[in-house]
């Protein structure tokens, strides 16, 4: 197995000493009237860059010169660009060092290498056997592509109206994200739906808006063995035999293989996800791509691919200060790291990204919420951020208080489109109310800078807060693949530079065990099968009523 990239140590590097010591003297200051900052349209000039048909505005971040060129060179000395062209080229990142791990690949990014024009070779650094592997996963990933076209054709005449997508998680988040961001370009008379919670009420709601003739059911499972979704398909299965149909010619699956979903017989057809894409990277891979292909169509499907192929390829070949992902990176790490700041707020100014703050919940929060580093050390030093947040305008009516004039001071991101999605219908409203929501969005965010002072202390807001600007033209399949692939890259860039594995998921795992000894427990009145902490699960299980 090759060595993991060589890595100074996040405190170690010289340029964390230098940033410590610019974060202690004064960062730079956004409020209005000051001498020394402020905001100014020279600034707002020179704090911009672009690519893939996004566009990342950070006058409002609170960094000078001196502060992007130190930050750059801690990209630099943590290898953050050659760790990702590692990555892409096949090497063995998902792995702590000396310890029992996952130990595997991260090719994620092969699931939209599937584009002749956008291939990239590996570089000459690469083992030859982690090129080999990388080029197979994206022959795979070809493979895999064709295939769903294939059975979608085959279905067409079947005049199926409905997918129901059961998974949770990575199966759930990111799909779910992008169905909902994409309403105007859903096929007509095709629509997904989406199951994730235990609860039986919300796989009740869905089967009531469906009819099972017409409706297909992917099931989303890596493990095969996750307990809410193979719940769900239980319910699911047992209302289609109910109604006299054969589950296994409407029932899809989507599994590692050799689970216990991978089974030929039971389904009408099965696609197997590779150990090498993890659930929160995995929206554009079979994952994501049955029930997308199916409601989107694939012409739309391969639009998403290739805007989050172009960003792959941004994200590996731009130099720090103009890559997006990475730029963002930093920053991020400069308000979490040196400037204190917990927490990170992502407000979309889009109702379609009504879901996209859940989706980039799990991919930060589960990639960069660990507290050791790859070399198996406890790291002193904070890590991913709590990642929180709701479309404007409606956050403005929520939680935006708090953000003016609370004593925390919370970093925002804020996402916007300078036109609307569809085209306008209604006199020339929709274009105005779509200048309005960005209006709202670019005042809040230099109010949140530049604050204003009252003689009412009441009314007073102390500015200095930063946030940045990411803009587009319009939400579409390839502006919103690109959406997908800058956050990815942003979060491992993230990893990469604080030196943790980001693509393993321990943290969940105790929750998920402590679940089936209190399901054994409450299923055998009491008994949890003989463990030391059975007493303690039949008193909170009395406590709760379930005893």
């Amino acid at each position: 197995m090759n060595d993991l990239p060589s890595h100074p140590g996040f405190t170690s590097a010289r340029a964390y000493a230098r940033l410590k010591e610019l974060a202690a003297t004064g960062p730079y200051n956004l409020s209005r009237g000051n001498p020394s900052g402020g905001i100014t349209p020279q600034r707002i000039e020179s704090c911009r860059v672009s690519g893939c048909g996004l566009e990342l505005v950070y006058a409002t971040q609170r960094v000078d010169r001196e502060t992007l060129e130190t930050l750059a060179a801690l990209a630099s000395e943590t290898g953050a660009l050659t760790q990702l062209k590692a990555m892409m080229g096949g090497a063995v990142l998902n792995r702590i060092q000396g310890l029992e791990s996952e130990n595997r690949r991260v090719l994620h990014t092969s699931s939209r290498d599937v584009f002749d024009d956008l291939r990239v070779p590996a570089g000459d650094e690469s083992r030859a056997e982690d090129r080999q592997a990388a080029e197979s996963a994206a022959a795979e990933a070809a493979g895999q592509l064709r295939r769903l076209e294939e059975m979608l054709n085959r279905l067409e005449n079947r005049l199926f109206t409905d997918i129901i997508n059961i998974g949770i998680g990575g199966s759930d988040l990111g799909p779910q994200a992008v169905f909902q961001a994409l309403s105007p370009w859903h096929r007509p008379g095709r629509q997904a739906h989406f199951v994730s919670n235990l609860d039986p009420g919300q796989l009740d709601t869905v089967l009531r808006q469906v009819d099972p003739s017409r409706t297909l059911v992917v099931v989303v499972s890596k493990s095969g063995s996750t307990q809410e979704t193979l719940a769900n398909e239980k319910m699911a299965h047992r209302v289609w035999q109910q109604a006299g149909l054969r589950p296994e010619e409407h029932f899809i699956c989507v599994t590692g293989m050799g689970s216990p979903l991978d089974d030929g017989e039971r389904y009408l057809e099965r696609f197997l996800l590779p150990d090498y894409v993890g659930g929160r990277f995995s929206v554009t891979s079979m994952a994501g791509g049955v029930s997308l292909g199916f409601a989107l169509g694939m012409e739309n499907f391969r639009a998403l691919l290739r805007g989050a192929r172009e960003m792959d390829l941004h994200a590996l070949s731009t130099p720090v200060l103009e890559n997006l992902p990475l730029l963002a990176a930093l920053l991020g790490i400069w308000n979490r790291n040196f400037l204190g700041s917990p927490s990170l707020a992502v407000v979309a100014y889009s109702q379609a990204l009504s879901r996209f703050v859940a989706h980039l919940q799990q991919l930060d929060m589960e990639s960069n919420g660990k507290s050791l580093t790859r070399r198996g050390e406890a790291v002193d030093y904070d890590t991913g951020p709590v990642v929180w947040g709701e479309p404007g305008t409606n956050a403005q009516h929520a939680f935006f208080q708090f953000l003016h004039q609370s004593r925390s001071v919370v970093p925002v991101e804020f996402i916007g489109f300078r036109r609307p999605q569809r085209e306008d219908e209604y006199g020339g409203l929709a274009e105005r109310n779509s200048g309005a929501l960005m209006a709202n969005m670019l005042a809040q965010s230099l109010a949140l800078a530049r604050g204003r002072p009252d003689e009412n202390p009441n009314r007073q807001y102390p500015g200095n807060r930063p946030s940045s600007l990411l803009l587009a033209e319009r939400l579409d399949p390839g502006v919103m693949g690109a959406l997908l692939s800058f956050y990815e890259h942003k979060v491992a860039f993230q990893g990469f530079i604080w030196d943790i594995n980001s693509f393993d998921q321990e943290g969940v795992e105790l929750g998920k065990t402590m679940a089936e000894a209190v399901s054994r427990a409450w299923d055998s009145k009491g008994d949890a099968g003989g463990g030391e902490g059975d007493e303690v699960i039949a008193a909170l299980l009395k406590a709760a009523g379930l005893l």
